[in-house]
């Protein structure tokens, strides 16, 4: 593994200077994300489009955004700040809890206590709406209640772990494509970032049924079997957490009233372990995720269907074909609810 391109680009100085000439403040974290001061999102109207671009590329740079709010921020200033970027307005798909504010559909509130949100949820890395062609763009995270003790969300940049890996695994990985369990929608497993341009790779360790690979110089398709599938998987797992030493991912912790919105293609993401700890041993914790609908769908390639029959008889006959639920279950006993 190499580690020569994992640190982020320096924040560009025309989008920062854009930002500060509308009154805001931008700063790099380290090693990824940023964050943003003096834009208010409760606002009543959204910073000028220019503003918004210089933003939304930096998130695209530098995988996520935190605005820092000294005053509690309404639900509602929560959802419009979340159509600011992508495809500029909210795609939600989940369940509504009955502690949502309004029984707000587009809120997907989480909780450690299931009382207050739903449980457990992103325990393995992944990407939200997996099972859609044109993933979300983006996702907003509003922390309504940090616990007391740490519980935050695993960023890992996945341009810079595509950078990481072995050539030779570069090469075979640009052949391989996921097929979503619950939906049977294909999305490669390289695919080239639409704003900032850069190679990422890409696959949701808690909804994967199967894996296809295009065979070199164009030989037709097929199926990982389920040794193949593991150890992609477990490659997968291993390359990002590496970015934890490297410099290409972070332990994320929230303080009350921040928003946090990142690009659903330049990031993975998973909740910290100690996120779903009992109440009892970490405080109670709850928070409030949006997203934002995609720009385009998120094609394999190859000539490969956007869409597969999932809970159909395997096409390859050989081969992981899993539909279902959390898909393949690579390692036994981890936690996969996503």
């Amino acid at each position: 593994m190499t580690t020569d391109h994992a640190k982020r680009p320096p924040l560009d100085p025309s989008r920062t200077a854009t930002i500060e000439a509308f009154g805001g403040r931008i700063a790099a974290l380290e090693p990824i994300g940023a964050e943003v001061r003096g834009i208010d999102l409760a606002a009543g109207t959204a910073p000028p489009r220019a503003v918004l671009d210089a933003l939304e590329m930096e998130m695209a740079e530098r995988g996520f955004l935190v605005f820092r709010n000294e005053a509690e921020i309404g639900h509602e200033a929560f959802l419009r700040a979340s159509c600011w970027w992508g495809g500029r307005e909210l795609h939600s798909t989940h369940g509504v809890h009955p502690a949502t504010p309004d029984g707000n559909p587009h809120i997907f509130r989480l909780s450690n206590d299931r009382r207050h949100g739903i449980p457990d949820v992103g325990p393995q890395w992944h990407n939200d709406g997996s099972f859609i062609p044109a993933t979300f763009s983006h996702s907003g995270y509003h922390i309504i209640r940090p616990p007391e003790r740490g519980g935050g969300t695993h960023f890992a940049h996945q341009g810079a772990a595509h950078d990481a890996l072995p050539e030779e695994t570069r090469e075979r990985w640009a052949r391989l494509s996921s097929v979503n369990s619950a939906s049977g929608v294909v999305h490669p497993m390289v695919h080239r970032h639409p704003l900032s341009g850069r190679k990422c790779i890409w696959l949701h360790l808690g909804m994967t049924g199967a894996i296809i690979e295009r065979l070199p110089e164009g030989e037709g398709f097929r199926l990982l079997d389920a040794d193949e599938m593991s150890r992609v998987c477990h490659t997968y797992n291993d390359i990002l957490n590496a970015g934890l030493e490297h410099g290409y991912a972070t332990a994320f912790e929230y303080r009350r009233n921040d928003c946090v919105f990142i690009d659903n293609l330049a990031v993975a993401h998973r909740a910290a372990p100690e996120a779903h700890m009992p109440v009892e041993q970490q405080g109670l914790r709850i928070m409030h995720r949006s997203t934002t609908r995609g720009t385009q769908p998120l094609a394999p390639g190859f000539g490969l269907p956007q869409h597969v029959n999932i809970d159909g008889a395997n096409p390859f006959g050989r081969g992981v074909w899993q539909g279902g639920g959390i898909g393949f279950r690579w390692e036994d006993g981890i936690p996969m609810r996503n």
